[in-house]
């Protein structure tokens, strides 16, 4: 978020906190988890009734620190039972139609777009009296308000970049405070693959084969976050995004330039095809965490994994700039994926229980602890004092954001099936079966005909 009132906050905060200011995970694979709890509470005086919150999720990279932080709510409610579901990569906007047209829908849902008539308008609560409210960050709050009514709660604050290995440009002799720029980038990234290839850090980094790891086979890596960089510089909301009927792709050639820097130095750099069967287990666990490539492009999101297998790894995380080739280069892009909503047909125990508990998980004291070292959410409240306490990459997007050097997600405006269509047309270019000049054109008939 660039906007002026966002970035002034943020800055009076962390001023406060420390010195230097500054749809998730992937594959097809379902969590669920169903925790029971019959224990007392001294901490009420009477009785409440029972009530069960059912809650369908994307976020899988932390569904199993929230799967316990909803266990530790109902040791101290007992009369409510959570249930958490969480749906990861593409899938999760199929699973949710589903879910909403059973009889047993969830009591909290995950959107992108909230007041979108077709995304569930009809089941989203009025949430404009709730506590966390009056904490939400001015351009936030803008974000999740439709007719004057707050119709969801954003989970957190996140940001991409080009996430990567400090230790590891350093080792090499790259002074990364030059990485601000293209030029600068693909210099360094030139420079570190022929280390690599020469063998000279083999003894430090014994499984390092390349700079970068890009995969490809997740849609929302290309369709949605790639595709982000150039049309955030010519649509520059998600509203204008969500109204355009049509694209003109009009930095082609700078997204051909950004995608050249992310695949020229992958192990797969000779034969491109083979990144479409890159996943995100292979680039995150499997590339970064055991330092195998140096950079990734993804977001915030990959703390918890990477505090889960690699924490010394995720010590050494730094973040620079995705840049749009001569149009934008020393920026991130930031924004809240998803809201959580509640729903508007539950019964009233159910929805009074859904809203207690988002009230808990984000204000309560040990709620705000949770959020910043379990889920490793950057919040989009202004009532948050442990800033220090996030991990190194979250740090770095709140200091991007900080510094004003930051550019908007126009995604959640995308037209339905965008996204795995977009990332389908880009795969089509690795494996060769179309021109860069066809992909570009495909890319925007697909705009066209989907919206």
């Amino acid at each position: 978020m660039k906007r002026k009132s966002l970035v002034l906050l943020l800055v009076m905060m962390l001023m406060s906190t420390f010195t230097l200011y500054g749809c998730g995970g992937a594959g097809n694979t379902t969590q669920s988890s169903t925790q029971e709890t019959s224990q007392e509470t001294a901490q009420q005086g009477e009785k409440k009734a029972p009530a069960k919150v059912d809650i369908f999720q994307n976020k899988s990279e932390f569904a199993e620190q929230l799967e316990a932080a909803a266990k530790l709510y109902m040791e101290e409610n007992p009369e409510v039972q959570i249930n958490i579901e969480t749906v990861q990569g593409a899938d999760y906007a199929t699973a949710l139609k589903a879910k909403m047209l059973n009889d047993d829908k969830p009591e909290i849902f995950g959107i992108a777009m909230v007041g979108v008539k077709e995304d569930y308008g009809d089941y989203q609560e009025d949430l404009s009296d709730q506590p966390w409210v009056e904490h939400l960050y001015p351009d936030i709050k803008e974000t999740v308000t439709v007719d004057g009514k707050v119709l969801g709660l954003p989970v957190s604050i996140e940001g991409y970049g080009l996430a990567y290995n400090r230790e590891v440009f350093e080792a090499a002799g790259i002074d990364c405070s030059t990485l601000t720029s293209y030029d600068a980038i693909d210099k360094a990234f030139a420079t570190l693959q022929q280390k690599i290839d020469n063998g000279e850090l083999k003894d430090k980094y014994p499984q390092l084969e390349a700079v970068v790891e890009y995969a490809a086979k997740e849609a929302f890596i290309s369709g949605l976050h790639l595709m982000n960089i150039p049309l955030q510089a010519e649509l520059k909301t998600a509203k204008a995004a969500f109204e355009a009927q049509e694209i003109e792709l009009t930095h082609a050639d700078s997204l051909k330039a950004l995608i050249d820097l992310q695949t020229n130095y992958t192990p797969a750099r000779n034969n491109k095809s083979l990144l479409n069967s890159v996943d995100y287990s292979t680039q995150v666990g499997g590339g970064l965490a055991i330092e195998r490539v140096a950079v990734i492009q993804q977001g915030n999101w990959i703390a918890p994994e990477l505090a889960n297998v690699a924490p010394d790894v995720l010590e050494k995380i730094d973040v620079m700039p995705i840049p749009l080739k001569g149009v934008v280069e020393d920026s991130i892009a930031v924004g809240v994926s998803f809201n959580w909503c509640v729903n508007n047909q539950a019964s009233d125990a159910d929805k009074a229980a859904a809203k207690d508990f988002l009230n808990w998980l984000f204000q309560s004291e040990k709620g705000k602890q949770i959020v910043i070292e379990e889920l490793k959410c950057i919040p989009a409240f202004d009532n948050y004092e442990d800033l220090d306490r996030l991990d190194p990459y979250s740090k770095r997007v709140a200091e991007y954001m900080g510094q004003g050097k930051t550019m908007p997600w126009v995604f959640s405006g995308y037209p339905k099936g965008f996204e795995p269509q977009a990332a389908a047309d880009i795969q089509g270019y690795f494996a060769g079966d179309m021109t860069w000049e066809e992909c570009v054109q495909k890319l925007k008939e697909d705009w066209k005909t989907l919206r």
